[in-house]
């Protein structure tokens, strides 16, 4: 899918994370799309479109959320799997379709309050699950292990991605993981699923989430600056463990060459950059096979500091699932809305015009959205 200018983000807005006793995780979806219509200057009844994301623990259906939210647009759907950017593709071919001009999108989880058991055995096993991989630690655990073999990437150099996002975590009042984490500390850090430690996985929190998208004739009268999609891309893999090749997702390069071909942009455009991250894994694959390093050298070029904070191409700068919140990644697209702002506050990037999503549905499918501001 090629570049869709007249598309706008222009309201952003998040629940606080960590934990929400006794609140569903469809409250907590509410709760977050009344924050993002609200900051984009607009009333329930401006809206014309409602998406919502199952949550992790299947709740979240755009039917429980648009009875708390007291709506019935023209224009519903539910996703049955999160990240943000398959909602905000949704969106923009819903507007480009017709069948609604704005459209609030939202993601609530109560995963922390309702004790998911990310690792249990599910009920019917797949290939993985019969070889005692219950969780995306193990697989990724093969992945960081491959790559470590192919091309001698040492466990200091991917302990660069937990630190560096802990770094920014630190200076957002957000984020569930703010103390400090150095080096030492996390080479201290015993193995969780080897060579993985506990800061190279994502938490278990609460919280929620939500975007408003719009025309961009429409976001023109509205009252914050608005983050245009400047391209989109996605790619299946639905063969999953039956392509031997998978535990290392090299189909994630067709999502980078269909965005940048269709886009016009190319890595060296992009200031600010976000990689869906339940695990530390996912973003050293996405940085070298969208281009921002050569494959195989993530290593030490993450060791060189690039993107850690006062780097030359800043990553997460919320904190990624690593340290703000969980959230499928959601957080994530609201924090390049506020960096294209200019309302990142103490982690702002300076001059930033162009941001990146990137984001995977574990083994099965990704997705890519570029981001930007007039200028």
């Amino acid at each position: 899918m090629g570049a869709r200018h007249d598309i706008a983000i222009v309201g952003i807005g998040a629940t606080r994370q960590g934990e929400h006793p006794q609140t569903t995780a469809e409250a907590l979806a509410a709760e977050a799309a009344e924050l993002a219509i609200a900051d984009a200057g607009l009333d329930k009844g401006d809206v014309d479109g409602l998406i919502t994301c199952k949550s992790i623990q299947g709740g979240g259906v755009d039917l429980a959320v648009g009875r708390l939210l007291g709506m019935s647009p023209p224009y519903s759907q539910t996703l049955d799997y999160g990240t943000c950017n398959f909602s905000l593709h949704l969106a923009a071919m819903a507007i480009g379709a017709g069948l609604a001009e704005t459209i609030v999108l939202t993601y609530g989880a109560n995963a922390r309050s309702a004790t998911v058991n990310f690792g249990a055995r599910a009920p019917q096993l797949d290939l993985a699950g019969a070889s005692g991989l219950v969780h995306i630690a193990g697989p990724a655990a093969l992945a960081l292990r491959r790559h470590m073999d192919l091309y001698g990437t040492t466990e200091e150099q991917f302990g660069w991605i937990a630190v560096g996002q802990r770094e920014w975590a630190r200076r957002n009042p957000m984020a569930v993981f703010r103390d400090e984490l150095t080096m030492d500390d996390y080479l201290a850090q015993p193995p969780l699923v080897a060579p993985l430690r506990r800061a190279d996985l994502t938490m278990r929190s609460d919280g929620g989430a939500g975007l408003v998208v719009t025309t961009a004739e429409r976001a023109a009268a509205l009252p914050h600056r608005p983050v245009h999609v400047l391209g989109m891309a996605e790619q299946s893999a639905l063969r999953e463990q039956f392509d031997l090749r998978n535990v290392m997702r090299p189909w994630i390069t067709s999502v980078a060459d269909r965005l940048w071909s269709t886009s016009g942009l190319r890595p060296s455009d992009v200031d600010v950059l976000y990689i869906q991250d339940p695990t530390a894994v996912w973003v050293l694959q996405m940085l070298e096979y969208f281009g921002f390093c050569p494959v195989g050298e993530g290593g030490p070029w993450l060791a060189e500091g690039h993107t850690r904070v006062g780097g030359d191409l800043p990553l997460n700068t919320n904190g990624g699932q690593l340290s703000e919140s969980y959230m499928w990644g959601w957080l994530h697209l609201c924090e390049a809305v506020r960096q294209l702002r200019g309302d990142a506050g103490d982690r702002q990037v300076a001059g930033a015009e162009v941001a990146l999503y990137c984001s995977t549905q574990g083994f099965s499918k990704g997705a890519a959205s570029l981001l930007g501001v007039a200028t």
